[in-house]
């Protein structure tokens, strides 16, 4: 987190202050290197210190944080668009503030019990688990987390026991999830909502305000699934959160291929549809597959394999994240209404995914998931070693 903290000051400072093309790229590629080291660290350490019961609502609270950083940029871009010539120097430069924060705050906060324990300080471990959990009796998870990291400590090399037959299960799932994630669409929404709302008859003004509307939206229902995760369990918002993007979809693409010929030409009722219908998607990805895609991996990897694990679920979402942002605009131009379909089919397609594959990870205790989970799942269990 230091280190995020440390590439998201430079990145800003040569972004905002770029005196050519070069230094603004240069910039903006080390706010990436910021954004993979903090979506790496940050979800994994939510879930090593949340007590079992609260993990899925504590480790949303990431994603939350997200959809109010997703909501001040629409907010600081608004009303910095009609700032010349330096707004979007204004808008890129304001990145600094929330990077501050992160780096006092890594300052500030301890190691998980997890990470010291795994360090050989034990006393120190034991003496954070304590802290974190208000609490003097920690035996019972203290010697819970020095057996799972005398394990650990036997593995030297990670990435190689990740591609074991025993390690497919969290892997798979870890890395298909931040695909699916991608794939329903909502980064495209997100990322291009002044382009489609303009698209549907608003103006350029109006665009950027909608932007700010569903990004309102997103941070408010994401309260829905912090909320709900550890009372009605993970598959449960995975799956009523898919059949409802899914009709979000299908009547997005419906109206747009029915009357949508050229830019604007959508009357005035059925723009407000559109708009409606998308606030509605986002309410369904906001409690469900945006939070959960971070929160599922990060709880299902056995501490040998969590960190390395973990990383190469982030690179996938990273790549996907790319992948979408690179090609939706000439999908747009090139499939137009057709757009919302494609989506539609990957989220039936994901939405069967978690009905037959995702297990349920609700109130187990994360280093209790292989012998609670994986050995217990229909397809899943074929993949543990006999006996183990």
């Amino acid at each position: 987190m230091q280190l995020a903290s440390i590439f998201f000051l430079i990145g800003v400072g040569l972004a905002s202050g770029a005196a050519n093309m070069y230094m603004l790229i240069f910039g903006r590629i080390l706010l990436g290197f910021g954004v993979g080291f903090g979506n790496q660290a940050v979800p994994l350490f939510l879930s090593e210190i949340a007590p079992a019961k609260l993990r899925g609502g504590l480790n949303i609270v990431f994603q939350l944080m997200i959809t109010i950083g997703i909501l001040i940029a629409n907010v600081v871009n608004y009303f910095t668009s009609s700032i010349h010539p330096y707004g979007w120097r204004l808008a890129l430069g304001g990145a600094g503030i929330p990077a501050l924060v992160l780096l006092f705050g890594s300052l500030v906060i301890c190691e998980t019990p997890t990470s010291l324990i795994e360090r050989n300080k034990n006393e120190e471990g034991k003496a954070t688990l304590k802290k974190i959990r208000g609490v003097e009796d920690v035996d019972e998870e203290y010697n819970s987390l020095v057996q799972a990291c005398e394990f650990a400590r036997q593995v030297k090399d990670p990435y190689r026991r990740l591609m074991k037959r025993e390690s497919r299960p969290p892997l798979v799932i870890g890395m298909l999830l931040q695909l699916f994630q991608q794939f329903t669409g909502i980064n495209a929404i997100m990322f291009y909502a002044p382009v489609l709302f303009q698209t549907v008859g608003f103006g350029n003004d109006a665009a950027l305000l909608s932007a700010v509307i569903t990004g309102t939206i997103n941070v408010v229902s994401t309260f829905v699934g912090i909320y709900f995760v550890d009372r009605t369990g993970r598959r449960f918002l995975l799956l009523q959160a898919a059949v409802q993007m899914l009709i979000c979809q299908l009547v997005i693409g419906i109206i747009l291929a029915k009357d949508l010929g050229l830019t604007g030409t959508l009357s005035r009722p059925e723009a407000i549809v559109v708009v409606v219908f998308v606030c509605v998607y986002v309410m369904g990805f906001a409690w469900s597959w945006g939070p959960l895609g971070w929160l599922i991996p990060s709880e299902t990897f056995p501490l040998e394999t969590r960190t390395e694990g973990y990383a190469l679920a982030v690179s996938c979402n990273m790549l996907f994240t790319f992948v979408i942002a690179q090609a939706f605009l000439s999908m747009l131009c090139g499939m137009k209404s057709g757009i919302f379909f494609f989506f539609s089919a990957w989220i039936v397609v994901m939405g069967l995914f978690a009905f037959f594959f995702v297990p349920e990870t609700k109130g187990v205790s994360i280093d209790d998931i292989r012998d609670s989970v994986w050995k217990q799942h229909w397809y899943w269990k074929r993949f543990m070693v006999r006996g183990a």
